[in-house]
């Protein structure tokens, strides 16, 4: 027993192992059990234990048919798992979630975790957290023969037990009491036998008066879904856990992720995770084989024997059956079979045999009502075109149409075509741009919560100042004329640079970055929050920071005529662009001039104009040039993907011109700094922190992923060398068809199809380093902290090399690195398709109110059913159907080189001509309306989307 101050703890047990480390040592651990008699209950009623403010409050009242008195809930693990959606609702109040419920979730769903310790964190909900194993009247010994479950089952009936007699004696026998929760029936027979007040949750949630949407948010249980289901067996069922894992083990299974085709909802392919594997990727096709998978699980597959592999279908084709979900199967599957497929590019091929993991999140989307009259069941459709459509029941479907909902996945029983799910919250009016705005941020996961007080609360106090602290060991570059480039408006100012001549006639050359690290210390709430976020995101006339504003636009940013902290990297250079010296340092900085790239350009062009300035952006723009050269010499890759930058009306928000964004010489000057100066601090970090340096590669594409370019150049007579990134880029250079000025443009954004996503990744944990697209041989992210957060970790490294900042734990650990570079990547990946989904969205409000419009456009791809069409001007890119219902034209027929319409042969590259208008009669899923003038097609249309490629983005 020890006794510290008044509280009293006992050791209960003591258990000592031994475990092997990473570095192959081995550790000796003793874990020690300790209760305590002091835990308070939380409540507002208790006078006796309470030792800070209290949470739960005195007055607990909900009204409730089953439930008149006031009451606290107690959720059992499964109900947390299940209802989450039920619990984070406000009108669920005064709930204790119990120490060993909370770890048994962490263990089972991270998502569910963060989002029940959400609720716990706001003040409004009055959720308490109970430590029961460790109190010394709540904790409770397994038993032998006890399963694990059956013992925390027990330890929650406890817990609630003590919990009822702890308030009965605090209010004297008063009315407050506890009700359990729970959806298993053997756990709720033995706490009625406990004498517990005890509910399922559906039955609590239906007893509450006033509120039946909340039935509608209730996740149903497995018994619900097989009582809403037909008899009829439609897919295989899963294999056991157990049998799966031994047939991953003896090499009968293997193990993926699973990933639906955005096009075809018949099929799919399995990613196999595990390395050594001769096979990395699985087709699946029909949706047999598919047996329920969703978007992103990971699952368990057989492979199919050689003779039984296909090649993928290339078939556009969404899912069109009925909204009736017993349509029959045979039909939809009739759409897969019988089209002509290329026997030349079988790929492995198998079916789900088992789900390992499921992935499921809420889903945004509408909802298609029920044509049968007083119907609770309807089909919601996920905006996701990966997605299946999910059942769910609902008693609000009128007030719910042309509205965006969220819902969330229950199961996927065997019998039942469609998921089940459940009603989660409604976001507002469909096309709607701020409710359209909210669901492409949720559909890609981009955080974009306001920060909260705890984030903010360590800002710097205003009115801030630089300190002679700052100016003691800072370099005081404040007399230096540097000055920043950016595009229009941008108010987020990372980086500026300067160039001047030196006495001994060379050139002095800066890139000084933003001192964001000087503001964000390591580990405290904002550099979480940041670290979480990862990256800022930019939509259209929207920006999602990934730091407060008073950093991202004030303190951090680079505005011209203020003194600024910056993190600087100064080069001698002599005058042929070659380093002769590199220097690194923490400095103050006045920048002189903001300036858009249109102004730059203009400076540089105009010969009457000779100040500092302008003379220093000469300086650099001579020098980008030679450097940018000197790169495509040793391989690196020029690419292309169209842009497009809207208008804006100030009042309506609602753009009002579209174009293609257009590139000038500063755009590319400031660019060669900014690459040159993130390969000298990929270096310097390097060689001071080979097992810890956060670094950027860009993996070569493997050899099949070119096949699509070097066909579309064999269509006009031409070859591309794909033997190394040099090789590439000269046979791009070369690749040009007369009186054909644009080819060139195609074949490269074809080219940037083809290329594999650049990556963060920590030195320690991997021995390839080169950038693939940028031909060097080290790379990293140094210059833009303020919107990346691997930017704020490089800065911190390069301070402790250069003995300007101290170390701490977390930067030297390889591990921690590594699994920060994965959220990083997964963060710029769904940033980068949330800032498509955003143009795309605009794109359909620029044409909304636009009319018909008549474009020239070039054929990207030939489908069995459709050509792909790339609009230049607008940035667009579609898919023109021959026929609605997905089977060949009797105008069309197919050949060698595609369809062919009468006379007329469909290839790469052709020139067409097109109108162009909006189609908006679906709400959820608007498109663009193409039609062929040149050459006349009797029936085709477009469906929208924007480039949903992977670049390799520096």
């Amino acid at each position: 027993i020890r006794a510290f101050h008044t509280v009293i703890w006992t050791m209960l047990k003591s258990k000592t192992f031994v475990k092997k480390t990473r570095s192959g040592g081995v550790l000796k651990i003793v874990r020690e059990h300790y209760l305590r008699d002091d835990i308070w209950c939380g409540s507002e009623v208790c006078k006796e234990c309470k030792d800070e403010a209290p949470v739960l409050q005195e007055h607990a009242c909900i009204e409730s048919n089953l439930c008149s008195f006031p009451h606290y809930l107690i959720p059992d693990t499964n109900v947390v798992l299940h209802q989450i959606d039920i619990l984070e609702d406000p009108l669920i109040r005064n709930v204790i979630i119990l120490q060993i419920v909370l770890q048994e979730v962490r263990h089972r769903s991270a998502p569910v975790y963060k989002r029940i310790k959400d609720a716990i964190h706001e003040k409004e909900k009055h959720f308490y957290t109970f430590t029961n194993e460790h109190h010394r009247e709540t904790f409770i010994e397994r038993e032998q023969g006890e399963t694990a479950n059956d013992r925390n089952d027990r330890a929650i009936r406890v817990a609630a037990k003590w919990y009822t007699d702890h308030l009965a004696k605090k209010t004297n026998g008063g009315s407050l009491k506890v009700v359990l929760l729970t959806d298993d029936r053997a756990n709720k027979e033995k706490a009625e036998q406990y004498g517990l007040v005890v509910y399922r949750c559906e039955e609590y949630i239906k007893s509450l008066i006033g509120n039946p949407e909340l039935m509608d948010r209730l996740a149903l249980q497995p018994d619900d879904q097989n009582e809403i289901t037909g008899s009829k067996l439609l897919f295989p069922e899963h294999l056991p856990l157990s049998r799966i894992q031994s047939g991953i083990k003896n090499g009968m299974f293997l193990q993926g992720t699973f990933h639906a085709n955005r096009d075809n909802y018949l099929e799919g392919k399995v990613f196999i995770n595990r390395e050594g594997e001769e096979i990395n990727e699985v087709l699946l096709q029909g949706l047999q084989n598919l047996n329920r998978a969703v978007h992103q699980d990971v699952v368990a597959i057989e492979l199919f024997p050689k003779e039984r592999w296909v090649a993928p279908s290339s078939v556009v084709l969404q899912d069109d059956s009925p909204n009736d979900e017993d349509a029959e199967e045979d039909e939809t599957e009739n759409k897969l079979k019988g089209v002509p497929s290329d026997s030349s590019v079988l790929k492995p091929t198998g079916r789900v045999v088992g789900i390992i993991k499921r992935n499921w999140r809420p889903f945004c989307g509408m909802l298609s009502q029920s044509m049968i009259k007083e119907a609770t069941r309807h089909l919601f459709t996920p905006a996701d075109r990966r997605i299946p459509r999910i059942r769910i029941e609902t008693r609000q479907a009128a007030n719910l149409v042309r509205q965006r909902i969220m819902v969330a996945i229950d199961g996927w029983p065997k019998n039942s075509r469609y998921p089940n799910g459940h009603f989660v919250k409604n976001l507002g009016s469909a096309g709607d741009k701020e409710t359209e705005t909210e669901v492409l941020l949720l559909e890609h996961d981009v955080p974009h919560q306001p920060f909260s007080q705890a984030v903010l609360s360590f800002l710097p106090k205003m009115p801030w100042s630089i300190t002679e602290e700052d100016l003691k060991v800072r370099a005081d570059l404040r007399h230096l004329c540097v000055c920043s480039v950016d595009p229009p408006g941008c108010t987020d100012i990372d980086d500026t640079l300067h160039c001047r001549e030196l006495e001994n006639g060379n050139l002095e050359v800066g890139v000084h970055i933003a001192d964001v690290s000087h503001f964000i210390r390591p580990g405290n709430a904002l550099d979480q929050e940041a670290a979480s976020r990862g990256t800022t995101v930019y939509l259209c006339g929207k920006r999602i920071d990934m730091v407060p504003e008073l950093l991202s636009s004030n303190l951090c940013s680079l505005r011209s005529n203020v003194e600024r902290l910056a993190f600087s990297c100064i080069w001698e250079m002599n005058h042929n662009a070659e380093i002769l010296k590199a220097h690194f340092t923490k400095s103050i900085i006045n920048s002189k001039a903001s300036l858009t790239y249109a102004e730059a350009q203009m400076r540089i062009d105009d010969s009457t104009m000779k100040d500092d300035i302008t003379k220093s952006l000469r300086g650099l723009n001579r020098l980008a040039k030679i450097l940018k050269g000197r790169r495509i010499a040793k391989g690196a890759l020029t690419l292309s993907s169209p842009e497009v930058r809207f208008h804006i009306d100030s009042e309506t928000h609602d753009p009002i011109d579209m174009q293609s964004k257009e590139l000038k010489e500063t755009n590319s000057m400031v660019e060669e700094f900014m690459l040159l100066a993130n390969i000298s601090v990929a270096q310097k970090i390097y060689d001071e922190f080979s097992e810890c340096a956060l670094l950027r590669k860009h993996p070569s594409p493997p050899p099949s992923n070119y096949d699509i370019l070097i066909k579309a150049a064999k269509s006009r007579d031409l070859n591309i060398h794909t033997d190394s990134a040099k090789a590439l880029a000269d046979s791009l250079n070369n690749a040009t068809v007369e009186n054909f000025p644009y080819f060139n443009t195609l074949l490269r954004i074809l080219a940037t199809r083809c290329m594999m996503q650049a990556v963060y990744f920590c030195s320690g944990m991997d021995s390839d380093f080169h950038h693939y697209g940028l031909a060097s041989p080290i790379y990293t992210h140094f210059t833009s902290p303020i919107r990346r957060y691997a930017d704020i970790i490089v800065h911190r490294l390069l301070a402790v090399a250069i003995n300007a900042d101290s170390t701490y734990p977390d930067l030297m650990d390889k591990h921690k690195q590594s699994a920060l570079c994965n959220n990083l990547n997964y963060r710029h990946k769904m940033a980068q398709y949330a800032q498509r989904a955003s143009v795309a969205f605009h794109t359909q409000l620029f044409f909304k109110n636009k009319g018909i419009i008549n474009e020239e456009g070039f054929i990207l791809f030939v489908r069995k059913n459709a050509i792909i069409i790339l609009i230049p001007k607008f940035g667009l890119e579609g898919a023109v159907f021959f026929d609605n219902k997905d089977k060949p034209s009797p105008h069309l027929s197919f050949d060698s080189e595609g369809p062919t319409l009468r006379e007329h042969t469909f290839r790469m590259f052709d020139k067409v001509k097109v109108t162009i208008s909006l189609d908006a009669s679906n709400i959820q899923h608007q498109r663009i309306r193409m039609a062929l003038i040149e050459p006349v097609v009797c029936f085709c249309f477009l469906d929208f989307f924007l480039f949903y490629c992977e670049t390799a983005t520096a």
